[in-house]
């Protein structure tokens, strides 16, 4: 491996804590901390991501330095490691100073192309941002973030990635249900990487703090490492900044529900400026079709991060940093003019995005009220949401319906929701008859856009409890379906969650514990 070539330009850059002490304070004019890794006694690495390794410039793992770097157990000199300082809104409210509290940077490497990577652990031990915590981190929750960023990656939505997952020798406490049932688990440590992790609250930190040339140095460094069709003289370049990271977030909400993902907590530190799937936690993939399902049981019970809401948290999360960026911008109309152009903007692309999964090849007057309609019959007979779509292209005129649709249902659908699903289907199509495109154009244009494999939460379930076993063969089935998410390899994989899975922790819903 490279690691003699891992820089960090973060610690050179802004100013930060440079003492080492990983107790957990408030750590105010700072940007980061610095913190030691735990050194873990008897790690043992269960996947390491070579082709991304090596995408990156980071390389294989040639030596006993390599794999102690990867396991969080040594790390050689050259490498200083530290954690960064954010803050946040959390379901609404102004939580104050966040940081990485289980997140601990390696710095940046650049590949042959001068492309950088930020590479971090997880789980890799305490930092003054931990907020009374240990930094530690669960087989079970490690194992879920592995999977679902590499399965969005390979899906085309822009993710953080994972680089390796390794059990470190020792159990870890948590209450998975924060019910007061405390049990110990495996511990678990990751290295994600990502173009960046700076997240909307690195600005809301420094904003709140009035911090405002320290905010202007940050923001000029996104500028210019991250947004290079920004010209960094420009006199509207942090408008310009502004306005692209909400061209990005909205896109990435297209995406998300394109897929049927659903994030589950989207607090505003949980926010990528860079337009990336950050931070996964209680995530989860709809099965039945509604908006109004959170994966997230500290969520509920008012459902602000359901399936429905995210387009909506989405600029309301803009506008928090919006008024960070204030203090660089001093343009409250122009803010809010870009602020109100989100939602004209995020409709528009998540209509054709429907189109797309539809078949359509444009959109024509009267489908947004098709759209429309079409996701209330499915949210009403309880559709699966991915099995719907992939039988959708199977559709044929005069299909008997029962039998190509009968088993995507979570409920037995009576008279009355049948004759609605069939009415929704005639005019499906109706309206196909008049496209533009072939019938084998169409087909591949919704092949495309439907994934034939998503990471379902009762899968993981089954792959945890296997690995807390021993056991890796349903491991590596899911790293290959995932790695080939519009395909179907695994025919066991294309149907609805067993009913066995129903209410089961783990499945259905989960808490923020990890």
């Amino acid at each position: 491996m490279n690691l003699h070539k891992i820089t960090q330009q973060y610690l050179t850059t802004f100013p930060g804590d440079f003492s080492g002490n990983p107790m957990q304070r408030q750590t105010p004019k700072v940007l980061f901390a610095t913190t030691e890794i735990v050194g873990f006694q008897n790690p043992e690495i269960i996947i390491f991501n070579e082709k991304l390794s090596e995408e990156i410039g980071l390389g294989k793992i040639e030596s006993d330095e390599d794999l102690k770097f990867i396991n969080a157990e040594a790390i050689p000199k050259n490498i200083k490691t530290y954690a960064t300082a954010y803050a946040g809104h959390q379901f609404g409210n102004w939580a104050g100073q966040l940081g990485d509290g289980r997140a601990i940077f390696a710095g940046e490497i650049e590949n042959t192309d001068g492309k950088k990577t930020e590479i971090q652990w997880k789980g890799a031990g305490a930092t003054p941002y931990s907020r009374h915590a240990d930094g530690r981190a669960v087989l079970r929750s490690s194992v879920r973030e592995y999977l679902i960023s590499e399965a969005i990656y390979h899906l085309g939505i822009p993710t953080t990635r994972a680089l390796s997952l390794s059990l470190t020798g020792e159990y870890v406490v948590r209450d998975i249900m924060y019910d007061g049932n405390p049990a110990y688990e495996k511990g678990a440590v990751m290295m994600r990487t990502a173009e960046s992790f700076l997240r909307f609250g690195h600005f809301e930190l420094l904003a709140a703090q009035n911090e405002i040339d320290t905010l202007r140095q940050l923001t000029d460094f996104t500028i210019k490492n991250y947004f290079p069709e920004i010209d960094g003289d420009s006199e509207d370049k942090y408008l310009l900044l502004f306005k692209e990271i909400s061209r990005r977030t909205a896109d990435l909400m297209v995406e998300w529900y394109r897929v049927g993902f659903v994030h589950g907590v989207m607090n505003t530190d949980n926010m990528s400026v860079l337009g990336l799937t950050i931070d996964y936690g209680p995530f989860s993939f709809v099965d039945e079709y509604d908006l109004n399902f959170t994966p997230n049981t500290t969520d509920l019970p008012g459902r602000r991060y359901a399936f429905g809401n995210q387009g909506k948290i989405a600029q309301w999360n803009l506008w928090q940093l919006a008024n960070a960026l204030y203090p660089l911008i001093k343009d409250e109309k122009k803010l809010e003019e870009i602020l109100n152009e989100f939602p004209d903007y995020f409709w528009k692309k998540h209509d054709e995005m429907w189109a797309k999964k539809l078949g359509f090849s444009e959109i024509l007057e009267g489908d947004e009220i098709f759209f429309s309609d079409m996701q209330k019959v499915l949210g009403d007979l309880k559709a699966d949401h991915t099995l719907f779509f992939n039988r959708l292209e199977e559709l044929e005129n005069n299909a008997d319906l029962k039998t190509l649709f009968g088993d995507i249902f979570y409920t037995d659908p009576n008279d009355n929701q049948w004759v609605s699903f069939e009415q929704i289907i005639k005019k499906y199509l109706t309206r196909l008859e008049k496209n533009t495109i072939s019938k084998a154009e169409f087909r591949k244009l919704m092949s495309g856009t439907n994934p034939k494999f998503i990471l379902r939460n009762y899968l993981l379930f089954e792959c945890i409890e296997e690995l807390n076993k021993g056991k890796k063969d349903l491991l590596n089935k899911i790293l290959l379906a995932l790695e080939n998410p519009y395909e179907e390899l695994f025919p066991e994989f294309s149907q609805k969650r067993p009913s066995k899975y129903d209410g089961q922790t783990g499945c259905s819903m989960l808490s923020c514990s990890s």
